[in-house]
């Protein structure tokens, strides 16, 4: 697990807020890929949620780093990759995870902690969708925990926020 990935992905989540979107961030690190657009491998894609920005609620960090990541990589298998998110991702991110073929899922705040903050999520876990899916995708939760709840209390700080 790199502290870096998930620190990247904050800062977007930040960038995000600062732009009046939800505080949502993601960062994609490939290390199974020798060679990206003449660079080494490593941090492919970046971005934070732009759901307001484009009035598209399916504009979520983790589906627009995976566009981002696909075009960098000319591929749509991002199987050896690593999707880092400052929450779990929501069912529909997490199905493009499984689609992508992303091998790993690394969050820090749950399902739970977004939707105690009015966030309309469908409480099905990540782990849960696993199951019920077949998916390989490997998950682990609570990564920099405290990082990612500073993140939300921040945004609950601010007096423009907004929840869908």
């Amino acid at each position: 697990m790199n502290p870096d990935c998930m620190r990247e992905a904050i800062r977007q989540a930040r960038i995000g807020i600062n732009e009046g979107q939800s505080p949502f961030g993601a960062c994609i690190e490939c290390n199974s890929v020798d060679d990206v657009d003449g660079a080494n491998a490593g941090i492919i894609a970046s971005a934070h949620n732009q759901v307001f920005a484009g009035n598209d609620s399916t504009a979520h960090a983790e589906i627009i780093a995976i566009r981002e990541a696909e075009t960098r990589l000319k591929s749509i298998d991002l199987e050896g990759c690593t999707m880092y998110a400052t929450t779990e991702p929501c069912p529909m991110c997490f199905a493009a995870c499984h689609w992508a073929k992303l091998s790993r899922i690394i969050y820090g705040t749950s399902i739970e902690d977004v939707q105690a903050l009015g966030f309309s999520e469908l409480t099905i876990s990540n782990t849960r969708m696993q199951v019920l899916g077949g998916s390989r995708i490997e998950i682990i939760g609570g990564f920099l925990l405290e990082e990612n709840r500073a993140l939300l209390r921040e945004w609950k700080q601010n007096p423009e926020r907004r929840i869908y």
